[in-house]
């Protein structure tokens, strides 16, 4: 099946968002943002679950409960994700490379599921990781998963409302070219907060 012209620059710049934050993350290099490699360390599980300020909303082990602020953790298995439900926080809580890269690899996962896959994943069904290496592991597949529903796509499932039935946004009710855009900025966005946070803990460790 031929792509559709106008899904071309958007899987283009979600391999891209995806290729750098993975790079970011795994290392053992990554684009510098002028094609020059630079060496990056592998994400630790210290790394990951560090909470720089106090009240930092993370990925817990459920044993554990909610952290500061936050009422129940998402997800099922023996880690979940801080939350407040239904009204989250305001201002809301600073967030760990955990919880951002759990968000992540949730919403990219779920979304697939519930565009070509059993439509039945959700937050109270998805197992969020306790440590680096499974966060990793889990990012690569959201993300595998989730470009295997956009490139199973034609120029008309684009147009077509609610062709993503994802339960936790306004998928049913928005055409699945708005859904595939919102998902290409939380990416973009939530890599670039991570980023950011990896370049603080190594100032702040170093």
């Amino acid at each position: 099946m031929e792509m559709a012209p106008r899904l071309v620059p958007l899987l283009a710049e979600f391999d891209f968002a995806r290729r750098r934050l993975s790079d970011r993350l795994a290392g053992p290099d990554g684009d510098s943002g002028t094609g020059r490699r630079i060496p990056i360390p592998p994400l630790t599980d210290e790394e990951y679950l560090w909470e720089p300020v106090p009240r930092c909303w993370s990925v817990r082990p459920r044993a554990q409960g909610p952290g500061p602020g936050a009422t129940v953790l998402l997800g099922a298995g023996d880690w979940g994700l801080d939350s407040a439900l239904p009204t989250p926080p305001s201002p809301p809580p600073l967030t760990t490379i955990a919880w951002r890269l759990g968000h992540l690899s949730g919403l990219l996962a779920m979304r697939a599921d519930h565009t070509v896959g059993s439509h039945t994943l959700t937050r109270d069904t998805y197992r969020f990781s306790g440590d680096a290496a499974g966060a990793l592991a889990a990012f690569d597949a959201g993300a595998a998963a989730w470009r295997e529903a956009l490139v199973s796509c034609d120029d008309a499932d684009l147009d077509t409302v609610g062709r993503s039935t994802y339960p936790h946004g306004s998928d049913p009710e928005d055409p699945f070219i708005d859904v595939v855009w919102w998902v290409n900025q939380e990416l973009l966005h939530h890599g670039a907060e991570i980023a950011l946070l990896r370049d603080l803990y190594r100032e702040m460790h170093t």
